[in-house]
């Protein structure tokens, strides 16, 4: 939505705007940009390093994995967590309509991967 106004290091943590009757469910589907208005670009590079050492570290497990199981496993639940990355920059980016999908590991809903498989 709008990651222009945090600028390179953010507004800081807790004064963030738009997260006041600006967008449509600021703790769930539009988290980034709260993260992108209070933590600013660096923030938000730093958060997307994190995600991409999570789904490398999940490919690398499932790479070794002893038996077919194991990999499919891992790869099932990076690229779970993988797509719902996606899809949520994408959409706070406005790459693509609003979908719902909330950021794992950061939104309200802490089980969101649950949700996802259901």
């Amino acid at each position: 939505m709008l990651l222009v106004h945090g600028g390179l290091f953010g507004a800081g943590l807790g004064d963030s705007k738009q997260k006041f009757l600006y967008i449509p469910e600021p703790h769930n589907d539009f988290i980034f940009s709260i993260l992108g208005e209070e933590l600013g670009f660096i923030g938000c590079a730093i958060v997307l390093i994190l995600f991409a050492i999570f789904i490398w570290r999940g490919i690398l497990i499932a790479m070794r994995a002893p038996d077919m199981f194991g990999s499919l496993l891992a790869i099932g639940i990076t690229a779970l967590v993988a797509i719902q990355v996606i899809i949520n920059v994408a959409v706070v980016t406005s790459s693509m309509p609003a979908t719902g999908m909330p950021l794992p590991f950061f939104s309200y809903r802490r089980n969101s991967i649950i949700y996802f498989t259901v």
